[in-house]
């Protein structure tokens, strides 16, 4: 694992970090150069000089505004028409030494209200760390940019944002691009700081990782996952050259209801786009002519079912020739004490939407009793509404808190779904004092709001079932299939917009975004 590129840290942990490298002789001019003259390069790829000649500077008093500042007197050099506004008297040693450089060169300090005409402004006001609500001038100065139409680079992350909780101190400035200095800071990866950062990247500037493993240690519980390293390790699936149909796993999907027929197709799609070897489908017995001629590849179940459609019990089956069973889309609540009984089996679970819902309705103690005592694994998928049904308890609890005490007391997998879906399993290790438990997280850094529509849930449920039963361990198929699901929508979006990437599309696309699947993801 690269620790620089994938561990999430908080403003202590980056600050013990970066002491550690000047204590190490590295001084702190130097790093400040370093970063900046990358920050520059990154800048003139994405922002060249033909339409963005004229560059507005917001330069703050500590050493995210001297990062600034040196990036104005490098395209200063570069012949960029470049201006400062610096809204603060007092600044660090090192940013006033950079401030009096820069205008020794001529570059003009200006009013907040002469930069209205610049083509780019490139964020250096406040740094990770902000720990107070932004007031007086600067909250005027976020406030006036973010009513201006001028793309806005951030350094590090948008000023005003908490570097730890992600929400606005106050106020914030909405950037067009942030680029993250180091290390990822755990603000920026929350869902509270999302409609803020823009497009996020990571400016890296070789931090030691003998540093990284001396503050974060063996255990550290926060991590982002790489979208080229997760797909590159595990997608496709290798399988043997004389496998045959049972080898590769067999998914049994418990789906659908009169009502929500199209919920059991859309998971059926997720788990036949897996490769899985063999999908069977219990559906009620109604819907069973539907899925044949929808997955005619499957086996399909008829199920006795309720006057409202839904299944109202389950045929007496071989449990045991299921590598792996995926419950809950389309199901629908009159479904009954469907999810009781396969909490009772001995194969790998996974429950979505109703299957979730009849869970919640279970209650607390039976959830808690019940669920870690299964044999095999259990990954529940909900999203925050669901999440709250299940563990009402849990609601007023920060996310990420909120999602390590579950998975201690379910002893399940959990995927919370998102605009940053976080996932986690659990672990044997003892608690520690910045989380509940000691399991790991690892957070979705890149999706897309194609995917908040009806459906988009089902095919992901269905192809975490598809990866369970191939023999994949319950987190590292939430990992993969929540990685492999956004990153082909945002694909998708590139070619269709937003509106274009239905749950249907985004099925039949998912094996096609595999097909020389480097160039379709964005590196950061």
């Amino acid at each position: 694992m690269n620790l620089a590129s994938q561990a999430i840290v908080t403003a202590s942990q980056m600050q013990a970090i970066e002491t550690l490298i000047f204590q190490a002789g590295m001084p702190v001019a130097s790093l400040m150069e370093k970063v900046a003259l990358k920050i520059t390069q990154r800048l003139t790829e994405l922002y060249p000089p033909e339409p963005y000649k004229r560059i507005g500077i917001l330069a703050g008093s500590g050493h995210n505004g001297g990062d600034a500042l040196v990036v104005a007197r490098e395209l200063h050099h570069q012949g960029r028409q470049v201006k400062i506004y610096q809204p603060f008297t007092k600044s660090k040693p090192l940013t006033r030494v950079h401030g009096c450089y820069a205008q020794s060169l001529g570059i003009p300090f200006v009013a907040l209200a002469d930069l209205g005409d610049c083509d780019l402004l490139v964020d250096g006001l406040f740094g990770f760390g902000l720990d107070r609500d932004v007031i007086g001038d600067g909250a005027i100065a976020i406030d006036t940019i973010n009513s201006w139409q001028i793309p806005v680079l951030s350094i590090d992350l948008p000023s005003g944002i908490h570097s730890d909780r992600g929400n606005a101190m106050g106020t914030a400035i909405r950037a067009t691009h942030t680029l993250c200095l180091g290390l990822w800071k755990r603000g920026l990866l929350s869902e509270a700081a999302s409609p803020y950062i823009g497009n996020l990247e990571r400016i890296g500037f070789d931090i030691p990782e003998k540093s990284i493993q001396e503050i974060l240690g063996d255990r550290h519980p926060l991590w982002r996952i790489d979208p080229l390293e997760v797909i590159s390790d595990r997608l496709p699936i290798a399988r043997s050259a004389i496998a045959h149909k049972y080898d590769i796993g067999h998914l049994l999907l418990v789906v659908g209801s009169e009502r929500y027929g199209g919920a059991a197709i859309l998971a059926a799609l997720g788990a036949k786009a897996t490769g899985v070897g063999m999908l069977s489908i219990a559906v009620p017995h109604s819907l069973k002519p539907l899925m044949l001629a929808q997955v005619p590849d499957a086996l399909v179940i008829g199920c006795t079912e309720t006057p409202s459609g839904a299944i109202a019990s389950l045929p007496d089956l071989d449990w045991q020739k299921y590598q792996a069973i995926a419950c809950g889309c389309g199901l629908s609540l009159d479904a009954g004490q469907i999810v009781e009984q396969l909490i009772n089996s001995e194969q790998p679970l996974l429950l979505d939407a109703d299957g979730l819902n009849m869970l919640a309705a279970m209650g607390k103690v039976r959830i808690n009793q019940q669920l870690p005592n299964r044999n095999s694994a259990t990954v529940l998928t909900p999203h925050w509404g669901e999440f709250c049904r299940l563990f009402p308890d849990l609601r007023e609890v920060e996310r990420l808190a909120a999602l390590q005490i579950a998975v201690s007391q379910t002893q399940s997998t959990i995927l919370l779904k998102g605009a940053r879906t976080a996932i986690a399993s659990p672990s044997d290790t003892m608690p520690r004092s910045n989380f509940p438990a000691d399991s790991q997280v690892w957070i979705n850094p890149e999706s897309t709001a194609a995917l908040a529509r009806g459906g988009s849930g089902d095919v992901l449920a269905g192809m975490i079932g598809g990866l369970l039963a191939q023999g994949m361990t319950a987190k590292d198929a939430a990992i993969v299939a929540t990685l492999w699901h956004s990153q082909t929508a945002r694909w998708l979006v590139r070619q269709r917009t937003e509106m274009g990437v239905d749950p249907v599309t985004l099925a039949q696309n998912l094996l096609p975004f595999l097909q020389d699947y480097p160039s379709k993801i964005v590196k950061t």
